[in-house]
Parts: structure tokens; C-alpha cells; sequence
């Protein structure tokens, strides 16, 4: 049985321990990021409500033959029955950093045929430039989060 001082030496380094990667983490300069302009057009909140946003689980992820764009995605959205959704973001992801990911899905879109493959959903990104470049990153989320649980 561990003494009562040795758990406190424990937590306190521990605690030192997060300190440091606390300490260590990238500053990031957002001056030079250049955004889109707000939507003026106005959607009233039943229309905005009718967007079923789903926490969905990367199982797969594959590059789509032919495309250069395309990455196809297995997901798990909480259902039991496997969802694709095909993405055209092969230039900022590799397939195989993706896979085991939580990431925002809308679920109800009508299936969309790419490249002879329905896309039953899109996942969510955030697009923006920076010194000229594009930049897009998949909106994640805490792996916590189960497959299928709702976003309001």
C-alpha cells in the first residue's frame, strides 16, 4: 500500500508534468488570417433547426480512385449501420490521420452522387486564408463525445 506521501509526490509531479506541456503549446498569430464576410441573409431558426449536426466517428478513411480531391470516409454516427460521406479535402488531410477522429457531420442531406458514390452527409470544416494560402481544418472534438450524440 502507497504511503500518504508518496501519492502527494506523485501528484505533484503530475502536476509539474502538465504544467510543462501546458507551457509548450504553440502560440498561434491569427494577424495575417483573413476570414469570409458574414452571410447577410438571415435563416430563421425552424430552417436552421431542421440541420440534424451529429458527433460521427471516423472507422475508415480512404482516398477515392480517380479523384485527387476525394477522400471517402466510413463513419460510425451512432446507428449502428456504417454512413459515407465523400469530402474533397485529400490537399490538406492524409486518409490515415483521419481515421479513429471525432468529427460534426450533418446527417440529414440527401445521399449526393460523387464519382459513382452517394455521400449521405458533409462533414464540417473551417476554411480560411492566410499570407494568400487556404487553409481548412476539420472541425474535431473531444473523442469523449459518442458517436451519434447531437450538437445544438
Amino acid at each position: 500500500m502507497k504511503s500518504l506521501d508518496a501519492d502527494k509526490k506523485a501528484a505533484k509531479a503530475e502536476s509539474k508534468t502538465v504544467e510543462t506541456v501546458a507551457e509548450k503549446e504553440e502560440i498561434i498569430d491569427f494577424s495575417k488570417v483573413e476570414i469570409e464576410p458574414l452571410f447577410k441573409d438571415e435563416v430563421d431558426f425552424d430552417t436552421f433547426s431542421k440541420s440534424d449536426f451529429r458527433a460521427v466517428k471516423v472507422k475508415e478513411c480512404v482516398a477515392v480512385p480517380k479523384s485527387k480531391k476525394l477522400l471517402q470516409f466510413t463513419l460510425d454516427d451512432g446507428t449502428g449501420t456504417d454512413r459515407t460521406i465523400l469530402s474533397g479535402i485529400h490537399a490538406y488531410y492524409e486518409p490515415e490521420e483521419l481515421v479513429g477522429k471525432t468529427l460534426i457531420a450533418i446527417t440529414n442531406l440527401p445521399p449526393r452522387a460523387m464519382m459513382g458514390i452517394d455521400s449521405c452527409g458533409m462533414l464540417l470544416s473551417a476554411i480560411h486564408e492566410e499570407e494568400g494560402e487556404e487553409k481548412l481544418h476539420l472541425l474535431m472534438v473531444d473523442d469523449h463525445i459518442p458517436a451519434g450524440a447531437k450538437l445544438y
